[in-house]
């Protein structure tokens, strides 16, 4: 294994097979899947996957697989309909209340199980000063959206002064009583959680943080440290995650991750369906196997480890509860 390789994010097929993450037989494959879906594997991950693990559930996130190039009949390409909810560039409202700020397309790893694979990427999709502030611009001028909530992409990949100017601006605005982000930042690169990017989240607003999770072993020394630095700022910590074949799929899994989550201090919030964006069908376990597993959580852990188990209606319906009614529709 090439240590300089794993000091550093790994976006190539080449890399990941130099960094001992990746068999040499597999790097035709996933340099195929490298020409449409992004690749990166941050430091931190590199070291938690156990690479001598045909299975393990961290290298199942983020090390690309040849069947991602196959699409299902029932996968699409926005598989939460963002498109037909977006007013402005940059902005989705789907909810009368609510609202995704989406101010880039760049992550610090990327999910082989992403619902906006088709869009994000190392091109960033950054909006321009100008589009930023049409789209906060927008925010100001719907009364009836009293939460903005910060996804893309991920937020916490901006520089804490443009971090900043958009807290700035969605603070100053009399009908925002909630702003909530989405990252993996804390868990797949808690260095960014610096000082400077946790004083840019200064707010009076009621302030969440969603941190997207799937595996207890994501909560390493390294991303307790950057929750402890968050909590301590008084940013409310909750956890979003997806039930996923291979990575969380048995009582035993799903039960360790809620109670990583509750030590680090993050409320468990939301456990997805997966979305059926193209190429992610060995992800799939059926809602009627996860009704039985999140079922299997009751008595087992506290109330407070217990998720919301939802589900993307299709056509941008917007989540539903995962019930016996969802399963059979």
């Amino acid at each position: 294994m090439d240590q300089t390789i794993r000091e550093q994010t790994i976006r190539t097929a080449s890399g990941l097979v130099a960094a001992g993450l990746l068999p040499p037989g597999r790097e035709s494959e996933a340099a195929a899947v490298a020409t449409r879906y992004a690749i990166a594997v941050t430091p931190i991950v590199a070291g938690m996957i156990d690479a001598a693990d045909p299975a393990d559930p961290i290298a199942r996130q983020y090390i690309p697989d040849g069947a991602e190039l196959t699409t299902a009949a029932w996968e699409i390409d926005d598989p939460t309909a963002d498109a037909p909810f977006t007013p402005i560039k940059g902005v989705v409202h789907r909810y009368p209340d609510r609202a995704l700020l989406k101010p880039l397309l760049a992550c610090p790893v990327y999910c082989r199980f992403c619902f906006r694979r088709e869009v994000v990427g190392p091109g960033g999709g950054l909006l321009s000063d100008a589009e930023l502030e049409a789209a906060l611009d927008w925010f100001a001028a719907t009364p009836a959206v009293t939460e903005a909530i910060l996804t893309g992409g991920d937020p916490l990949m901006l520089s804490p002064r443009r971090l900043a100017r958009i807290m700035q601006r969605l603070s100053a605005i009399p009908h925002i009583q909630v702003i909530r982000l989405h990252s993996r930042v804390p868990v797949s690169d808690p260095d960014r959680v610096t000082e400077a990017q946790v004083a840019a989240l200064e707010t009076e607003k009621a302030l969440f943080l969603c941190v997207h999770a799937n595996h207890a072993r994501e909560f390493s020394a390294p991303a307790a440290a950057a929750l402890r630095r968050l909590n301590r700022s008084g940013v409310v910590l909750l956890g979003q995650s997806v039930l996923l074949r291979g990575v969380n799929d048995t009582s035993e899994a799903l039960e360790a991750l809620f109670r990583a989550m509750l030590r680090h201090r993050v409320k468990p919030y939301y456990l997805h369906q997966l979305d059926a964006a193209p190429g992610t069908a060995r992800f799939a376990v059926p809602p009627e196997e996860g009704l039985r597993l999140v079922a299997n959580l009751r008595g087992r852990v506290t109330g407070l480890a217990w998720p919301t188990y939802v589900v993307e209606s299709p056509g941008g319906g917007g989540k539903r509860l995962v019930t016996a009614q969802v399963q059979a529709a």
